[in-house]
Formats: C-alpha cells, sequence, structure tokens
C-alpha cells in the first residue's frame, strides 16, 4: 500500500448534529405552554388513528408478539388489544396502528413525514418503564413525561426535514422516525449525553429504507408499517446502547464510509435552525380526509364543487387541477391503480371520489369503490400540473401553505368557479375550527372500538390537560387496553 493511500486509525469526535441532538434530548427545556397543548391533541388523534385501524385486516394480520405466544404477562399494552408485548414488538404494533390509514399528523418541508410516527417506540417504552417501576414501588412517571419526549422527537425529526430531502435521492422519510425514536427512548430509558451519541450514531449507521414502496409501479402496504418498524428498530437500538454497545462518532460525515458520502450525495446535512418547540407548534393534522397531505387541499375544493358537479358528471370535458412541485412528485398518478396505498397517494383519485360521492373516507379506498367504472373514466379527464406560487409558499417559513386548486369544465363550454384552499384544515393557522374537527374524530374513532364506560374513561384521562399530564403512564395505557 503506498503511503498516500493509508487510512489513519485515530478516532474523530461526534458529528456536531449528534452532539446537538444529544444535548437537546438530555438538557433540553420545553417551556412552551401551546407545544404541550398541542402535543395532548397529537396524542389523542395518533390514538385514535390507531384504533380506526383495527378495523382492517391487512393492518390487524401485523400485530400481536413476534411469534405465537411470545407475549409478556406485565407487558406494554396494546391500545384496543388484549396483547401485552416486549417495548420493541410493542412500538412495531402501536406504531403500524397509528400510520396504517394515512390518517396521523404531518410535517412537510424539503423532506416530509409523520412525527407521531414515533409515538410507537415512546409509549410502548413509558408503559414497559412505568410497569417495571410499579413492580418496584418506585414513582410511576406521568404523562407529562410523554407529551415532552413527544415534543421532542417532532423537534428532532422535523428541524432534520426542513432543509434536507432525503426523498430527492430515493431515500425514504422513516430514516428520520428511526432516529429521533433512538434518540428520544435512549433518554427516557435513563441514557446518558454519550448514549444518545452512540445511539444516534447506530440509528444513522442503518442507512435508510428506499422509497420503492411509495411510488409506482411498486406502491404497496409496507409504506403503513414502514414507520412502525423505524421506531421500534429506535428502541432496540437503544436498549443494545444502554448495554454498553459502542457508537461510532463520525458517522455522517467520515470520507467514503460515512452516511453523507455513501448515500447522501457527499453533501453536508443543513440546518436553518436550532431544537426547540416549533415543529409541534406547527403540526399538521389530517383532519377530514385520510389522504396524502399534498393532496388535503384538493379534496376540501372538490367538496365544495361536488353539489353542483354531481348532477353533470356525463358532461364532464376535463378536471384541471394545480399543485404543489411536490405534490406533482408524490402523488400525480396516471394510469391502473393496483391496491389502497397506491390510490391514496393519488390526486386523481382523491378528487374523483369527493366529486363523485361528496366524501373520501378509508373505504374508498378498498376494492368494493375503487370498481366503480366512473372513477377510472373521471381520472382520466383530470390534468394535473404545478403552480410555481404553490411551490413558494410550500417552502415559505412564515406560511408552510399546501395549496390545491380545482376547476371543472364542462363539454358545452360552461365551467364550475376556481375553487383554491391554501390552509388545510389542518393547518396552524385554522386551529380554531381544527380542534373541534379533532374532537369529533376521536370520537367517532373511539366508538369503532370500545364500550360507553371505557369510552368515558378515556375521554376523562383525554379532556383536561393538567390531568392528564399528571396520569400515570401504566395508568393511561390501562385505559385502552381491551
Amino acid at each position: 500500500m503506498s503511503q498516500g493511500a493509508r487510512q489513519s486509525t485515530r478516532r474523530l469526535p461526534p458529528d456536531v448534529e449528534l452532539l446537538d441532538i444529544a444535548e437537546y434530548v438530555i438538557n433540553g427545556e420545553v417551556t412552551s405552554a401551546e407545544a404541550y397543548e398541542t402535543a395532548r391533541y397529537c396524542l389523542m388523534d395518533a390514538l385514535g388513528c390507531a384504533v380506526l385501524a383495527l378495523q382492517y385486516p391487512a393492518c390487524t394480520k401485523l400485530l400481536g408478539p413476534i411469534v405465537a405466544g411470545a407475549q409478556m404477562t406485565d407487558g406494554v399494552k396494546i391500545p384496543g388489544t388484549h396483547f401485552r408485548l416486549d417495548p420493541v414488538q410493542a412500538a412495531f404494533n402501536i406504531g403500524t396502528m397509528i400510520r396504517w390509514l394515512d390518517y396521523n399528523d404531518t410535517w412537510l418541508a424539503a423532506e416530509w413525514g409523520h412525527p407521531s410516527d414515533n409515538l410507537g417506540g415512546i409509549l410502548a417504552v413509558a408503559d414497559y418503564l412505568a410497569r417495571c417501576e410499579v413492580s418496584s414501588q418506585r414513582q410511576v412517571m406521568g404523562m407529562r413525561g410523554v407529551l415532552t419526549a413527544m415534543i421532542k422527537a417532532y423537534e428532532i425529526q422535523g428541524v432534520l426535514a426542513l432543509e434536507n430531502s432525503f426523498n430527492r435521492v430515493g431515500l425514504d422519510h422513516v430514516l428520520l422516525v428511526r432516529i429521533a425514536s433512538a434518540a428520544v427512548v435512549t433518554g427516557l430509558l435513563g441514557g446518558n449525553r454519550e448514549d444518545v451519541v452512540n445511539v444516534l450514531s447506530q440509528a444513522w449507521i442503518d442507512g435508510a429504507a428506499l422509497r420503492t414502496y411509495r411510488h409506482a409501479p411498486n406502491t404497496g402496504s409496507r409504506k403503513s408499517w414502514a414507520a412502525g418498524d423505524a421506531s421500534a428498530r429506535g428502541v432496540r437500538l437503544a436498549l443494545m446502547t444502554l448495554t454498553g454497545e459502542m457508537g461510532y462518532p463520525s458517522v455522517l460525515s467520515t470520507p467514503t464510509w460515512g452516511f453523507q458520502d455513501v448515500l447522501f450525495g457527499g453533501k453536508p446535512l443543513k440546518f436553518s435552525r436550532g431544537y426547540g418547540s416549533y415543529v409541534m407548534e406547527n403540526i399538521l393534522f389530517k383532519l377530514a380526509y385520510p389522504a396524502e397531505f399534498h393532496g388535503q387541499t384538493a379534496v376540501e375544493a372538490a367538496m365544495v364543487l361536488h353539489p353542483q358537479v354531481h348532477p353533470r358528471l356525463s358532461a364532464i370535458d376535463k378536471v384541471i387541477i394545480e399543485t404543489q412541485e411536490a405534490g406533482m412528485r408524490i402523488i400525480d398518478k396516471t394510469g391502473p391503480l393496483n391496491n389502497p396505498a397506491d390510490r391514496d397517494h393519488c390526486i386523481q383519485y382523491m378528487v374523483a371520489i369527493a366529486l363523485l360521492f361528496g366524501r373520501l373516507n378509508a373505504t374508498d379506498y378498498e376494492d368494493t369503490v375503487a370498481t366503480d367504472p366512473r372513477i377510472d373514466a373521471l381520472r382520466a379527464k383530470m390534468q394535473v400540473s404545478e403552480n410555481p406560487q404553490f411551490s413558494h409558499d410550500y417552502l415559505d417559513p412564515q406560511k408552510r401553505s399546501i395549496a390545491n386548486s380545482v376547476q371543472v369544465f364542462f363539454a358545452d363550454g360552461s365551467k364550475t368557479e376556481l375553487i383554491r384552499v391554501e390552509y388545510p384544515i389542518g393547518h396552524r393557522r385554522r386551529r380554531s375550527e381544527g380542534i373541534p374537527a379533532l374532537s369529533r374524530k376521536f370520537e367517532a374513532a373511539l366508538a369503532t372500538r370500545f364500550a360507553p364506560r371505557q369510552i368515558e374513561r378515556i375521554n376523562n384521562a383525554c379532556s383536561n390537560q393538567a390531568h392528564l399530564e399528571a396520569i400515570p403512564v401504566d395508568t393511561f395505557m390501562d385505559c385502552w387496553a381491551l
């Protein structure tokens, strides 16, 4: 080997990105009352989504222990079920349920994703710790600790997403779930700053899943369990790290072998802000429709047009949809749609259902509805294009709009008005009308699974901020178990 080819064995100091996250997890203080209140709504919304998912066999077949009989007598309680599981498998179960219907909260920036995906790992570990503390007669953590962990996980995932587009290099955003879950869960388990640095290095070393399963022609149900898998992996790495397993401090920056050179085109990660509570305060809720978020306002627009369009379906000449650049890349689809996962990521399908039926719910993605020939006939008349202003406002930190417009043209030359919706009902700018809608969504979800007395217990636990924060974690989780 030549002198120039030799590699130094000198271990480099930790990448600053790891140190910043570790400092935030261990020493960061959350002082925002708005963040804590929003976290309570996120908790309610996510668990409501989890309960709704239990109506779908494609989801429930994946739940339970990893092999039959591998339950823990005093394990983590899985909401809406009889399962008692170890914290890793519990994180997969809870995370998969939350994510299954594409109905949980969302964050949109250079990268997108769903920060409540981290709740699988957070709730699993918090409940596991609570039951350990009960058995040893130690004081059990209250739910305020869970809300704090949520705020921090949301912030880590969301700040990493602000300027770093993993999707542009073909990588899936669940990478950020694994990183955020691993960091925050390590803190919950009692890890120190060095432990968080070590677990973060392990999480980055895992690399990233390909986005293959989110895009035509391979769209499939993995996109509904990938986040649960990522959060569970974060828990697994945290538990390994706390045995004393070593870390890899320059995992991001090491030439040739580091994450940035191998998977991120040699570019360094970018950051426009530090870690606080910005993401939780600005989180986007899916309150009206279980659909990919870039198309939410298109559905709202189509719902406005439904009454005037439905009587004239046979006279439609074309439907013009304008969206953002991100929407063009993710949900603009032509041709056959092969399964529910394909359909809920197609803006044409979403708009067609709204125009045809004046609704959009999870069952509308199933084969029983999708075989209606009018849907594909209407899709074939749709033209989708980017509106540059929508794309600009989407990335503007003062706006973060997710705009779409829809207009229908008829064969006789007449047309509807152009309906433009810039902010979906789940946006921070529409909180006053969004929170009542969230409460209605939550109540409807509970009614699909629980008896009235249990619904009352859950509502009593969730309806007041101070009361929820004081409830021991295991007591809270008991409210949700069958």
